[in-house]
């Protein structure tokens, strides 16, 4: 059940991380629409990637559309910064149906890096570190061969600060373990402040759901300061606007992310969540995750079915095995909620 929570407000602590700043716009001044659009200019970074679609008339026509979240946790996110992922999800929203898609990717999937094939197999989360936002977004067109219309990047490390401009946040552990200095008890809800936050949602070699643990542990993080950061007056403290806008960087534009808000709501009604399940083997010194072709098909075909477009096969980026494996764990991991959010 948890899990299903979590799923089913994933657009709230995606989008709404990027949307609070003009979500709550009811509650300024026209003297701060302004600084708050000049907050969200702050964070734009266009990709360089040419766009498969026309992505301003599909969100214009309030067709569906994806967003390729990606997370980070190390340093500062400033115009010159390089990392590895951690985290990388495929978003599609859609208006139409009333439906939100949620598929999630390992870090450690092995690919062949467009632009860098002498060095495949790579991790998929090197893509960014090797070429921005552009490779990544290359990396998984061209992998699953579905279009990405928009991306948007979270530094988790960045949020302590964020965490700490509105006092800390609560969440309840989904297990006991202790990390960096801290306790943290599971179902024992707590309050923590940006450090242990982040402690929380950066452990990964103690959970026994591994890397998909920590994705569950960082949206709960980021949930909670969607919702401490919906009070109005947060939304009224410059300081915590220029603290959030600062850590994120995405090339949706402010009038992209006012369409959103303003005609995208319904699609959290129904939420679907996947995740791309391979099996993991030792490649040139490096522990890999390596996907079957049937599991990127069906990964395929389940984005591509959100964004409303036809079959088509999968991409040929991933490095994959034609046939299954004894290791390799069930694909069968799609799992959906409803939710009526009364917007």
């Amino acid at each position: 059940m948890h899990r299903r929570k979590s799923s089913h407000k994933v657009i709230n602590s995606i989008l709404v991380l990027i949307l609070v700043l003009i979500i709550g716009g009811g509650a300024y001044a026209a003297h701060r629409y302004r600084s708050v659009k000049d907050s969200i200019n702050s964070s734009f970074k266009a990709s360089g990637v040419t766009k498969q679609r026309n992505v301003s008339e599909q969100i214009k026509d309030k067709k569906p559309i994806s967003v390729l979240l990606m997370g980070t946790d190390t340093g500062a996110l400033d115009r010159t910064y390089k990392g590895r992922t951690d985290s990388m999800m495929v978003i599609t929203l859609n208006p139409q149906n009333d439906k939100t898609t949620i598929t999630s990717i390992p870090r450690d999937t092995a690919v062949s890096i467009p632009g860098f094939e002498g060095r495949s197999p790579s991790k998929i989360n090197a893509a960014y570190a090797w070429g921005s936002s552009k490779t990544s977004i290359k990396t998984v067109q061209q992998m699953l061969n579905v279009p990405i219309d928009f991306y948007a990047l979270i530094n988790m490390g960045g949020m302590k600060k964020v965490i700490d401009e509105v006092d800390g946040v609560d969440v309840t552990p989904t297990l006991t373990f202790k990390y960096e200095g801290y306790t943290f008890k599971k179902g024992v809800k707590t309050h923590m402040n940006g450090a242990k936050a982040l402690a929380y949602s950066r452990m990964r070699y103690d959970d026994p759901n591994n890397d998909y643990g920590r994705q569950t542990r960082q949206r709960a993080v980021l949930m909670a300061l969607v919702k401490k950061s919906g009070s109005i007056s947060t939304l009224m403290n410059q300081s915590f606007i220029n603290s959030l806008s600062s850590q994120i960087q995405t090339d949706l534009t402010f009038d992209n992310l006012t369409s959103l808000a303003k005609n995208y709501r319904s699609a959290d009604k129904t939420v679907k969540e996947t995740h791309l399940q391979g099996h993991g083997k030792e490649i040139g010194g490096q522990d890999m995750e390596v996907m079957h072709k049937k599991e990127l098909q069906r990964v395929t075909n389940f984005i591509r079915k959100g964004l409303d477009l036809k079959h088509a096969d999968t991409g040929s980026a991933a490095i994959f095995t034609s046939t299954s494996d004894s290791s390799s764990s069930s694909s069968s991991s799609e799992s959906s909620t409803t939710t009526n959010y009364g917007y």
